[in-house]
């Protein structure tokens, strides 16, 4: 008998059900289930500020040092603190440490820090000064702190569960003044991000108080700039500033501050702008020392110490310091950009606001706190008052009621019987019934009474203020004058109103003669006269050729044209010297030209005082003066350098009227003098019809010289005497096709 196969166990997809199979589902809706509550969830409870100035990570941290009694207490560890924030942040230890950091006055990141330091927190301003470990450093709450919590515990915010429910937190801090705009903010959210500046206290506060008194006020009158914790200079630009403080979005620039230490020859950095660090501005001055830009400097050290941030300079003899400074403020991130954009979580929603609009929805925010916290004291005042209110009924005959209590044969009925031999409510029989007997007297009825009155005065010196707009108002006015008196220091970042971009021209570019190629294809290669000689054949891109080839020096200026009607400027000495066996610097690549555009012209000058003069197809030629390309700062793209409604045919740099043939597809030739056109100023102009064309067009334009024509007589005939000028048909001898291609 065959014994039975043993069954065999089924596979754990058996048991799920639909496992394996297959269902196709647009890929927009897997990203809406699964990545938007991801996107959703960074946005509005991770990257993004509120309107009390803190993202959740802030709020928390800050919120659990206050129910630690850090706000006037002693410093604890830091350690200690990262522990108990994990009940309300469900991160790991390292994450809330680096949010303490930021906040800390040891860090220096902060205008007006939130946490008192002790111990190593590291610098904003250096990138390899890390901060020690949580277990070595002590912290406590700033008294500034106290504007941020003083009314907490008086229902003028709303507090939620944590994540396990175990505890509350409340959802905005209700700050009494815009601490928004008091310290930076950065966070970087799915598709869209924030970078907040700071501002001076005093200046926040007293442009929420003018905007309060007057809506129209002028903000750039009482808020004169941004102000930063590690000082410097704002190159002042008062149209920049009008432009972030309405919209929201903009920039400005922001310059170290240095002295000059003339018994040793150094300058000494000592403040520098937010955006960068100490390692970052060395590294890029030696990287501009070894590339030869840059040859004043001797040696860069960090001097960096307890006294505070330095950077040493040594220069060489003879540097005149404050021009060299100059080139390292264009050169370096000792000048830098600091970039607005005021993105604010309000309700829930991002919005990018200008200043006057984020002090318009502070003070609403406020508000509402100072209602809610009114009506908390209005609440608890009228509690009050109906206790004493039942307390004076009884008192009013002390007797009754002690005798009541006193034949009253169980203690769970000495309530009721209140209630009905005085005809007041439980509440107020209870109060009563836990009077202590010693209190039963004549002072203690006298003190009582005094309160009612009081109470009833108070109560009412409320309800005045929460029905009154001007008085609610007034309350917020006297908080940020007071705010600003506590906390208020002087502005720590000065105002420049030296121009940001100041076009010195270098005077350390190396002069010397070389030769200079462009190709077809786009290919640049500049070359000295000894290494044209030494060298063999040109190397080029197969199909390639040379269309210009200049002697020139290594201080020229160049000007690349390409077809979508746009110029590159570039000098040469911004090029290595190239052999003839290399194929060169491909422009599109070293000059980052746009998707798809490609050079069709170099020209070069020393000085701009050349005429350019351009033909196109249409018969149009355009003389333009080359100082109209001239720039006073270093501009490295001009839009619109010539016009493109009709296809450029040619362009000539000359220095003086020459005569031109030009070739039409008709077979016409014709011969005129520049001197016949005026020059414009404007570099896209269309240009004059030189030449007169029926169903044909411009196919080729060459510099005239003596002998291009068979007959010297047919020459005189095509000779333009007025323009535009038809021409005739000529038989030429040789004929330059110098288009844009050759």
């Amino acid at each position: 008998m065959k014994k039975p196969k043993p069954k065999q166990p089924k596979s754990p997809a058996a048991y799920i059900e639909g496992a394996g199979i297959v269902v196709e589902k647009p890929v927009t809706d897997t990203i809406e289930e699964n990545y938007m509550p991801y996107a959703m969830s960074v946005i509005i409870s991770r990257a993004l500020p509120e309107i009390d100035g803190f993202k959740p990570s802030h709020r928390k941290l800050l919120y659990t040092m206050y129910k630690m009694s850090l706000l006037t207490g002693t410093r604890t560890k830091s350690a200690n603190i990262v522990g108990q924030t994990m009940r309300l942040n469900p991160h790991g230890d390292g994450p809330i440490y680096e949010t303490m950091v930021r906040l800390a006055r040891g860090n220096e990141a902060l205008l007006y820090p939130y946490v008192d330091s002790k111990g190593n927190f590291g610098k904003a301003y250096s990138r390899d000064m890390a901060y020690a470990a949580s277990r070595y450093t002590e912290a406590k709450l700033e008294p500034l702190c106290k504007e941020l919590f003083d009314e907490i515990d008086r229902d003028t915010v709303d507090f939620v569960p944590n994540y396990d429910s175990s505890t509350t937190e409340p959802l905005l801090l209700p700050v009494k003044f815009p601490s928004v705009l008091v310290n930076s903010n950065i966070g970087i959210a799915v598709s869209m991000a924030s970078n907040i500046c700071s501002f001076n206290l005093s200046e926040v506060c007293e442009t929420a108080i003018s905007l309060l008194k007057d809506p129209a006020h002028d903000i750039i009158s009482t808020l004169k700039a941004p102000d930063f914790s590690g000082g410097g200079y704002i190159v002042y630009d008062e149209n920049a500033l009008r432009d972030i403080y309405e919209t929201g979005r903009g920039s400005f620039k922001v310059r170290a501050k240095y002295n000059y230490d003339s018994s040793n020859n150094v300058v000494e950095v000592t403040e520098i702008p937010p955006t960068t660090t100490i390692e970052a501005i060395i590294d890029k001055i030696v990287e501009h020392v070894k590339a030869g830009k840059i040859k004043e400097i001797g040696d860069v050290r960090d001097e960096t110490d307890l006294s505070g941030l330095k950077i040493a300079i040594d220069l060489k003899r003879g540097t005149d310091h404050d021009a060299l400074m100059k080139k390292l403020f264009r050169f370096t991130p000792l000048q830098d950009t600091f970039s607005c954009n005021f993105n604010v979580l309000i309700a829930g929603t991002p919005r990018v606001l200008g200043v006057g609009e984020i002090l318009r929805e502070w003070t609403a925010f406020r508000t509402e706190c100072v209602k809610r916290r009114l009506f908390f004291e209005l609440k608890k005042k009228k509690e009050r008052l109906h206790l004493l209110r039942g307390l004076q009924k009884i008192l009013l005959d002390i007797d009754k009621a002690i005798k009541l209590i006193r034949e009253t044969r169980e203690e769970s009925e000495v309530v009721p019987n209140l209630m009905i031999g005085f005809g007041i409510d439980e509440l107020q029989a209870e109060y009563v019934a836990e009077i202590k007997l010693r209190h039963i007297n004549r002072e203690y009825i006298l003190r009582r009474t005094e309160e009612i009155e009081n109470l009833e005065r108070d109560i009412a010196d409320l309800q005045e203020t929460l029905d009154s707009k001007s008085k609610i108002r007034a309350i917020i006015i006297a908080e940020l004058k007071e705010a600003a008196q506590k906390y208020g220091q002087p502005r720590k970042t000065l105002l420049t109103f030296s121009a940001p971009e100041e076009a010195e021209e270098e005077i350390d570019i190396p002069d010397y003669p070389v030769n200079i190629f462009f190709t077809k294809e786009g290919y640049f290669k500049k070359i000295t006269p000894l290494s044209l000689r030494m060298g063999g054949e040109q190397k080029l891109k197969e199909q390639d050729m040379i269309t210009l080839h200049e002697e020139s020096t290594n201080r020229a200026e160049l000007l690349f044209f390409t077809d979508k009607g746009q110029a590159y400027k570039s000098r040469a000495s911004d090029f290595e010297d190239a052999k003839a066996s290399v194929m060169g610097d491909f422009i599109s690549s070293k000059l980052d030209f746009e998707d798809g555009e490609k050079p069709i012209a170099l020209i070069t000058t020393l000085d701009y005082c050349e005429n350019l003069v351009l033909f196109f197809e249409n018969g149009k030629c355009a003389k333009v003066p080359l100082s109209s390309f001239e720039t006073k700062t270093k501009r490295k793209k001009l839009q619109n350098a010539f016009n493109i409604s009709s296809p450029l045919v040619a362009i000539f740099k000359i220095a003086e009227d020459m005569d031109f043939i030009l070739n039409s597809s008709a077979g016409k030739s014709l011969i005129f003098n520049t001197a016949l056109i005026l020059p414009k100023t404007t570099r896209d102009t269309q240009g004059v019809q030189v030449m007169r064309l029926t169903k044909a067009y411009l196919k080729s334009a060459a510099l005239y010289a003596d002998g291009m024509i068979k007959k010297q007589s047919e020459a005189a005939e095509i000779v333009a005497k007025t323009l535009p000028s038809a021409g005739k048909a000529v038989k030429i001898v040789e004929s330059v096709q110098l288009t844009i291609d050759g």
